[in-house]
């Protein structure tokens, strides 16, 4: 087996593999961002025996938990159905793929963790949909590890470059010491590809391989596609067509100015009440991250915020590009002009680089006083604004909220744009494509 692309999960199962005390793992993630195919490679890699099922294609497996629980009980049902396999304690691995449709696999893991014998990772695209009866029953027997799309890390290395050079940027980050001219232009080039293509494993490969975007859209598409489908095949108790509608109406409300997302502008009498759900299965099923919009700009987050208010952006940024009509996608493509969408498309892939770094997303919008801003995150004492600049204008908001008396929690600001390193004694300025550093910077500024 071959493995083209390099991703962070592999360190993640390498030490969870070293763990003596190990729990069995549930990776969690969107569809067709690269969970089986990394997770395969590791089991490949690693042990003697590899069980690897999968709940959708091969059902009859769903009925190996009915006699029992106890690992001997499931081991003797799955030698029925293949003898081939082989159970050699502390060699062999279990991979038991779509989890979500077989919740009975779930309850199992506490009984795989008190044997011991055998080392266990589940795996599911819309996992997320039925994860709370999934957690019910395996509570306190798992672990859990949420995969994403590629990030502008793992893209840099897809194309080649070192831990060395990303150690580089991470110091001219920490020491606020400004990028070469030369170092600046490669990289926000290398980062325009990254927003046109996104992080798909299966688009990035054929990015890699042809040298250009060549095929790229018409898999992008069918991912597009693909998703639709899901909608179509696993919403229950919500009206599909109302799921639907906003899964296609998302790239309409961030053209807009203030890129919140209204129910009542889908549709003619749309009420929020009728969507209730809607919005929530998208981002359950990994296609989307929600942006909820704060009730003020101070500390806590959680709880202070309005459920009815957000701004709902891509995932996957490239998905996001290639819904766009086709005459953008050939300026795209063909200029990296990103045109009237620029402002959407920044922000929705800085969200996305935030949220594969742990964060949830906020943003700020008031009258009263004139104040908005993108984003909101955290860092161990102070609430820091994040603003997502398109093009080099004022920071009005950015300044406001630094000055004023009135936002005690804030005491210091980022500014995203395509600017070099920089810092005024109020907000850092760096260029988009450091996101992907952001934490691991706040982190060690505050050490």
């Amino acid at each position: 087996m071959d493995k083209l692309l390099r991703r962070k999960i592999d360190a993640y199962l390498i030490a969870w593999k070293n763990n003596a005390d190990k729990k069995p793992l549930i990776v969690k993630g969107a569809r067709q961002i690269g969970k089986t195919r990394s997770i395969e490679w590791f089991a490949s890699q690693n042990y003697t025996s590899v069980i690897q099922i999968n709940f959708v294609e091969q059902k009859k497996y769903r009925d190996i938990f009915n006699d029992g629980l106890e690992v001997d009980t499931i081991l003797k049902n799955i030698s029925l159905l293949n003898p081939e396999f082989k159970f050699i304690p502390g060699e062999t691995i279990f991979f038991f793929d779509e989890l979500q449709a077989c919740p009975n696999c779930a309850s199992s893991l506490k009984f795989f963790k008190l044997d011991g014998r055998f080392d266990v990772i589940c795996s599911g695209s819309l996992m997320g949909i039925n994860y709370k009866e999934i957690e019910s029953n395996s509570v306190g027997y798992k672990d859990d590890y949420e995969m994403h799309s590629m990030d502008f890390e793992e893209f840099l290395w897809a194309k080649g470059y070192s831990d060395d050079f990303i150690e580089d940027l991470y110091t001219h980050m920490h020491n606020v010491e400004p990028l070469s001219s030369l170092q600046l232009d490669v990289l926000m080039d290398l980062f325009r590809d990254y927003v046109i293509i996104g992080g798909m494993p299966e688009v990035v490969n054929t990015y890699i391989k042809n040298k250009n975007f060549s095929g790229t859209l018409n898999i992008q598409k069918q991912l597009l596609k693909d998703y639709e489908e899901d909608i179509t095949k696993y919403v229950e108790g919500l009206d599909k067509a109302k799921v639907k509608a906003v899964y296609n109406h998302i790239s309409t409300f961030l053209a807009k100015e203030n890129k919140r997302f209204q129910i009542t502008k889908i549709t003619k009498n749309a009420r929020n009440r009728d969507y209730i759900g809607c919005v929530e299965w998208l981002a359950d099923a990994g296609v989307v991250n929600i942006c909820y919009c704060m009730n003020h700009p101070e500390l806590p987050l959680k709880g202070n915020y309005d459920p009815k208010l957000y701004k709902i952006y891509f995932k996957d940024t490239g998905l996001l590009v290639a819904s766009l009509d086709e005459e953008a996608q050939e300026d795209l493509r063909a200029n990296k002009n990103l045109g009237t969408y620029k402002g959407a498309i920044y922000e929705n892939i800085v969200g996305d680089m935030l949220v594969k770094q742990g964060y949830s997303l906020f943003y700020y919008n008031s009258n009263k006083p004139a104040l908005e801003m993108d984003f909101f995150v955290r860092d161990a004492d102070s609430l820091i604004p994040v603003e997502v600049k398109a093009n080099d204008g004022a920071t009005a908001s950015l300044n406001n909220l630094l000055k004023s008396d009135k936002y005690a929690d804030v005491k210091y600001g980022i500014k995203f744009g395509y600017k070099n390193i920089g810092y005024n004694g109020k907000f850092y300025t760096f260029p988009y494509f450091l996101t992907f550093l952001l934490k691991r910077f706040f982190s060690n500024r505050n050490a």
